[in-house]
């Protein structure tokens, strides 16, 4: 017998022929989030088992898992030789003191084992309504259940608790992307999310100094660091926009300045995505949210790309976009009264509706490749992360 966590993952089962694909990403992203302790990681089917790890890490190592995007629960496990004896034993061995209710919970993927599943539920139910006198059976709302699972390696694993972890598909397994990332909330619950999708990100911010404080743009590499906790590490592209931003606002209608802004925005986080195998431009907008994420003003920043480009909190409402920014540790970090680019020059009255043909009449008075190339070829990199 020994204690080891027992890694559960959800839909990598939908994969057919690809799966063992998805399943060697995921093992390869958990070794590297645990690289810096000691322990063994081995595949029984259908289920991640670590091992020979030091008991006294066991919760950091728990934290670190739930931060791995393919992982939907891990165990805290009893690992024993299979036979109805000792899964008997040990199950008599839990400790039900002050619990009223339970209920057994087995799976026997070993089909040699002479017990069903329900067989055992009932064997092992049986035994324990004997020993504890107060035990209930209750099987909707148990305050403990006991999970039995009997696994092919001629192994049984045996816990009651099950920790939530990230979910989604591994880190990895579905490309990369562009993240324009701003100091706000959204940017970053945006690029979480298509990261929860296996997306490996990039990011790009845009930065206008002296219009923006050097703060600004620490507080958004800071935001870059706290997403890397869940989406690995990430090439932080720092763009100055302060030239761009000048010539727009001498030259163009103020109403309009936000759009054409956005348009060249995309424009350069499109060639970056060209420069980086980056297959597609994630942003933080939401339908209606403001004047520049109307459906008007998405079709005409989109229509300077070819790309994709992935809005993932675009049904989110405020609130919603805030609660899983305050989930995955970003929503303080968001809120401090650092001005992003977006807020210099703003128009009192920006364009709700613009068209197309407008923001290219408008962009004729701007040298727009000059100034894209210019922002590129000046950009600062940076990379990321929390290991």
């Amino acid at each position: 017998m020994k204690k080891v966590l027992l890694l559960k993952f959800g839909e990598l089962f939908l994969k057919g022929r690809n799966r063992h694909d998805f399943i060697n990403q995921l093992k390869t992203n958990i070794v590297k989030k645990l690289a810096a302790f000691k322990c063994r990681l081995e595949e029984t089917q259908g289920r991640l088992v670590l091992s020979g790890y030091d008991v006294e890490c066991e919760d950091e190592i728990i934290s670190k898992l739930q931060e791995v995007f393919g992982l939907i629960a891990v165990a805290d496990a009893l690992e024993f030789e299979t036979s109805l004896e000792n899964i008997k034993q040990h199950v008599m061995e839990m400790d039900f003191e002050g619990v009223k209710s339970f209920k057994v919970s087995s799976k026997r993927a070993d089909k040699s084992f002479p017990l069903t599943s329900m067989q055992l539920d009932a064997q092992l139910g049986e035994a324990l309504l004997e020993n504890w006198q107060n035990l209930k059976v209750n099987l909707y709302s148990p305050e403990k259940i006991v999970y039995v699972e009997v696994r092919t390696n001629g192994k049984t694993y045996l816990y009651d608790n099950l920790i939530s972890c990230a979910g989604g598909l591994p880190l990895g397994t579905a490309g990369k992307a562009m993240l324009l990332l701003s100091g706000g909330i959204d940017s970053p619950v945006a690029g979480f999310l298509m990261s929860k999708r296996g997306l490996k990100l990039e990011a790009v911010h845009f930065h206008s100094y002296p219009y923006t404080s050097v703060q600004a743009k620490e507080k958004v590499i800071e935001l870059a660091k706290q997403i890397s906790k869940y989406c690995g590490e990430i090439k932080l592209h720092i763009v100055s926009f302060t030239e761009i931003q000048e010539r727009i606002h001498k030259n163009c209608d103020a109403e309009y300045m936000i759009t054409i802004m956005r348009r060249i925005m995309m424009r350069i986080a499109e060639r970056l995505c060209q420069q980086n195998e980056c297959g597609a431009i994630v942003t933080g907008e939401s339908l209606g949210q403001v004047a520049s994420q109307t459906m008007q003003s998405m079709n005409v920043t989109n229509d300077v790309v070819s790309l994709p480009v992935f809005r993932p909190v675009i049904a989110y409402d405020k609130e919603e976009i805030m609660f899983v920014a305050k989930k995955i540790g970003t929503f303080e970090t968001s809120i401090l009264p650092y001005e992003d680019c977006c807020t210099v020059f703003l128009p009192k009255n920006p364009v709700i509706r613009p068209t197309i043909k407008r923001a290219e009449l408008l962009e004729q008075s701007l040298n727009v490749d000059a100034l894209v190339q210019q922002a590129i070829s000046n950009e600062e990199i940076l990379i990321v992360n929390t290991y």
